[in-house]
């Protein structure tokens, strides 16, 4: 069973500085709380400020990545990264990294699906790989915002036997219900648990809607924060999730001669 703590911050327009000093100060109130997984929101070290990635997009992630290594090995959790706007190439995606508790990088995951309404395919480029990995010997899967109204690219991951689905957000509060929805049905659906940060505030153009989650595999929810800044905390029980799929086993029934997920 894993303590997770998801980080429901409020993130400063464009200004990275800021921002890195904020996620430093909601680490030392998690840890304090002996968690095992810390969870940021998406795009937490820039905000949608994607009119300036040209200056703020973060070379390489190398910044982000020393910065959540050192977060890491200082309190011995697992991270999942939220995004960031990484530059390589001259070209910036929006990246999720995870790291274990000794700071090695287990994955970098860059969005598949842009969102079209905040822009993202003007400035941004497309992630080409999956989101799963590996923690402590658990298979895990990592989304981005939009890519949960996919869930052909959902159950992908699933079929690789993905116990959690974790989902990093920048989710405007007037499609919060959607946001909330979504999240149930992926867990029930895949009869997985999922854990999903968003983040609070607003931005010149946007007003999130925060609302972070904990779902279990039978599609109750365990956490659920509102529209302030705060930390959620949650268990994630894995053998919960062996024996709903041995209860109702969606995974042995499905008709792959009738489609191929």
């Amino acid at each position: 069973m894993w303590k997770v703590a998801l980080l429901q911050m409020n993130i400063a327009f464009g200004d990275p500085k800021t921002n890195f000093e904020q996620v430093e100060n909601f680490f030392t109130k998690a840890v304090k709380k002996k968690v095992d997984t810390i969870i940021l929101p998406e795009m937490w070290s820039t905000g949608y400020e994607l009119t300036r990635l040209d200056d703020i997009a973060d070379e390489e992630g190398e910044e982000t990545l020393y910065f959540l290594y050192s977060l890491a090995k200082k309190y011995h959790v697992n991270i999942v990264g939220g995004s960031i706007a990484k530059r390589s190439n001259g070209k910036v995606t929006n990246t999720m990294f995870v790291l274990n508790k000794k700071g090695e990088l287990v994955k970098e995951y860059s969005k598949a699906h842009l969102f079209r309404l905040m822009d993202e395919e003007k400035y941004l480029v497309e992630g080409n790989s999956d989101g799963l990995f590996e923690l402590e010997g658990e298979t895990c899967a990592g989304v981005i915002c939009y890519d949960i109204r996919f869930p052909e690219w959902i159950r992908m991951h699933m079929t690789q036997e993905a116990k959690v689905l974790f989902v990093v957000a920048e989710w405007p509060k007037p499609r919060i219900n959607h946001w909330r929805n979504l999240l149930i049905s992926r867990a029930i659906e895949n009869q997985c648990y999922v854990v999903a940060c968003n983040r609070v505030g607003s931005d010149p153009n946007n007003v999130f809607g925060g609302q972070s989650i904990i779902v279990d595999p039978w599609g109750n929810v365990k956490a659920e924060g509102d529209e302030e800044e705060q930390i959620l905390y949650g268990e994630i029980d894995f053998n919960q999730v062996d024996e709903v799929r041995k209860k109702i086993p969606v995974f042995t029934d499905r008709r792959t001669d009738l489609y191929k997920l």
